[in-house]
């Protein structure tokens, strides 16, 4: 069948009957309520930077779908590999599509997924290739962004009440600053330094005299003839399922049966603030025919704690506020180099992906009973292979690798999609107590490539109108001691969620969970013991996005958490937000409160607050009180943004806030944040 030849009537109908399905994409169905779902149980507390920024970059460089790419496809994690290769189907078959309404014809291509699809993608008609732009092109074409942000906090923290001389003292002042410069020309050349100093960190003073704490700096080029990929200076890394390597996020256990694998394996700039997790040096791909060729090289000096020449631990957060946190800054050096080859043809995939890396002193950390299969000395390596294979309706995925002294990791996905209506995944990891990865990145329960073994079965069903049903369940189990878990453990983790949208207008969904994993007990006898903690938590929320320039969500939480022979603890809370954007002016307006009340730490709640730009916010409470947050944004000109965030916590069940220096002496919370963005 030719498109071309259908009638014009046809399309316009569909965009009739369609028309709300698009219009919801702005209003019920938003990326930051995709991630606000998967932060519900991050307990590694990740902050989703990276993926907002490059969501942002997306929308902001959306790709011609008449010209797309299976690797262009593949970096849309919602896109599973059948839906993939049928999109490429019908443009080989049917030629180039001439609206973006033709994705509702596209086998498999279900509404949730176009929705998530439509920001990121447009259609248009493929323009011949072009000989490489001189320099000159590039500057006059390019589009460069300025980005600063400013946090203000309206409290004082213990930290900065010592003297100077003590070793605990916030040597700099309390507001957060960051400065972000960016320059892209089309999709292929990115430019860029980010500027950053955390709370009670100097600026322009004692040890950092030269202006910001940190400095991250990027050039990155992409798809210029064979030349995939080449990065220079700050980048991050993917490979396989991330088992030897993964500076990515991996979305785990949420609400979709074929989220959790890593579609997409390549180089990635760094331009965020995250302060740990990524390399500097270089970063190449290369592309002959079906094979893809990939070398990189870092070399990084790092946070610690060096004791006799020994590094016994490495440090994550970034933090240079005091003297002792500055003498344990850059300590020690790490070097890594490695390369990934990946074949592919067809319904085939196969890649192999090695790493070697190494400190200039030895690596000792103070081994535990629980961590004493952790490696120890200088130098380091991993190796995996990686494959996958697509069967009519099944496809399976996976990859294993080996680490120093030869121990095993390995995760296998089978998934099943006899239709957009059903798709049913199966997962299983093996992870050795011995492996060893210290930039290992998959999917787990405890966290971590290592000492963990489970099968995972997920469904997602439509089976009625408007309705989605999504249902996992995780069979896991340690064979080594883990933190506070003096023995071998073992735990089920269970999710059911339903998802009801009648219309363009309302969307509501109820999830429960039930999760139970073991833990040390202590009881009044001082005698220790193993026992298994059960947490129940249930989570409503309706969001009514009506035709107009309102919304309204409303959520409701409620953990119930108890171990055998103790009483139980519980906790709920109740979030309302009003979203207002005037049609007469350039503005965006959120209000949002929040009444929490939890018995204690352990059965605290999350609330999605909206955020400035490249953030996420999703903060924990616990106890009894209040929070509200107010949101503006002034989009002043074409090329100017305002943002201003107030928020403020009220506690009615305690003096005092936080622990440490992070000690604030009152009841109240409050803080503003400014964020300013010039294009040009």
């Amino acid at each position: 069948m030719n498109l071309k030849k259908i009638p014009v009537f046809f399309f316009l109908s569909i965009e009739i009957s369609f028309s709300g399905l698009f219009a919801q994409n702005k209003n019920v169905i938003a990326w930051e309520d995709v991630l606000e779902q998967l932060s519900i149980d991050n307990e590694e507390g990740y902050t989703w930077e990276n993926e907002i920024e490059e969501l942002h970059e997306r929308i902001k460089e959306p790709i011609n779908l008449n010209s797309i790419t299976k690797k262009e496809l593949e970096e849309f994690p919602f896109l599973n590999d059948k839906q993939i290769e049928n999109i490429l189907a019908y443009l080989y078959i049917h030629g180039q599509m001439q609206t973006i309404y033709e994705l509702q014809l596209v086998g498999d291509m279900d509404k949730e997924t176009i929705q998530y699809l439509l920001p990121f993608v447009y259609v248009g008609v493929v323009e011949e290739k072009q000989s490489l732009p001189t320099l000159k092109h590039i500057v006059k074409y390019g589009k460069q962004e300025l980005t600063t942000r400013l946090d203000i906090p309206f409290y004082e923290r213990k930290g900065y009440k010592g003297t100077v001389e003590s070793e605990t003292t916030y040597l700099g002042h309390p507001m957060y600053h960051s400065v972000r410069y960016a320059f892209r020309y089309s999709n292929h050349l990115y430019i860029g330094v980010t500027a950053e100093k955390d709370a009670g960190e100097p600026l322009f003073a004692l040890h950092n005299k030269k202006g910001y704490d940190y400095y991250s700096f990027y050039a990155y080029l992409r798809d210029i003839g064979r030349l995939k990929y080449l990065a220079l200076g700050n980048y991050r890394l993917s490979y396989g399922q991330g088992l030897v390597i993964s500076n990515d996020f991996i979305i785990g256990k949420s609400t979709s049966a074929n989220s959790f694998s890593l579609n997409s394996n390549h180089i990635k700039k760094h331009s965020s603030t995250d302060e740990y997790n990524y390399f500097t040096g270089i970063a190449a791909a290369y592309q002959w025919n079906n094979w893809v060729f990939s070398g990189f090289y870092s070399y990084r000096e790092m946070d610690g704690i060096v004791t006799n020449d020994a590094i016994t631990s490495i440090l994550k957060t970034g933090l240079h506020r005091t003297r002792r946190e500055v003498n344990r800054k850059n300590v020690f050096a790490l070097q890594l180099m490695g390369g990934n080859v990946s074949y592919t043809k067809n319904n085939l995939k196969l890649g192999i992906t090695g790493i070697y890396y190494f400190f200039d002193r030895p690596y000792e950390p103070q081994l535990r009973e629980y961590s004493k299969y952790n490696l120890q000395g200088n130098y380091f390596h991993n190796t995996g292979v990686d494959y996958k294979y697509r069967l009519n309706n099944f496809s399976f995925t996976g990859e294993t690798a080996i680490s120093k002294g030869n121990n095993i990791a390995t995760v296998n996905t089978i998934h099943y999609s006899p239709s957009s209506l059903y798709s049913f995944s199966v997962l299983h990891r093996y992870y050795s107590y011995k492996y060893w990865g210290l930039f290992s990145r998959s999917f787990s329960e405890g966290g971590y490539v290592q000492n963990e073994n489970g099968w995972y079965f997920s469904a997602t069903m439509l089976p009625i109108k408007y309705w989605k049903f999504f249902l996992s369940v995780d069979f896991f189990s340690f064979p080594w001691w883990r933190y506070l878990v003096d023995a071998p453990s073992q735990g089920i983790d269970f999710q059911l969620q339903s998802t009801y949208t009648p219309n363009k207008s309302v969307s509501m969904y109820v999830r429960y969970r039930y999760k139970k994993k073991e833990k040390n007990y202590t009881d009044e006898d001082k005698v220790k013991t193993v026992r298994p903690i059960h947490h129940h938590k249930l989570r409503y929320q309706l969001l009514y996005a009506p035709p107009h320039s309102i919304s309204f969500r409303t959520t409701a939480d409620y953990n119930h958490l108890h171990t055998q022979g103790v009483s139980a603890n519980q906790g709920f809370s109740i979030t309302q937000t009003v979203s207002y954007t005037p049609s007469t002016l350039p503005l965006k307006i959120n209000i949002q409160g929040t009444y929490f009340h939890t018995d204690d730490y352990f059965t605290r709640v999350y609330a999605y607050e909206k955020g400035l730009l490249y953030s996420f916010y999703t903060p924990s409470f616990y106890g009894h009180g209040f929070r509200y947050s107010a949101y503006i944004r002034w989009d002043i000109a074409e090329n100017w943004m305002v943002i201003a965030k107030y928020g403020s916590t009220v506690y009615d069940d305690k003096n005092e806030i936080g622990s440490g220096q992070d000690l604030i002496e009152d009841n109240k919370k409050r803080d503003l944040q400014l964020q300013l963005r010039v294009k040009f």
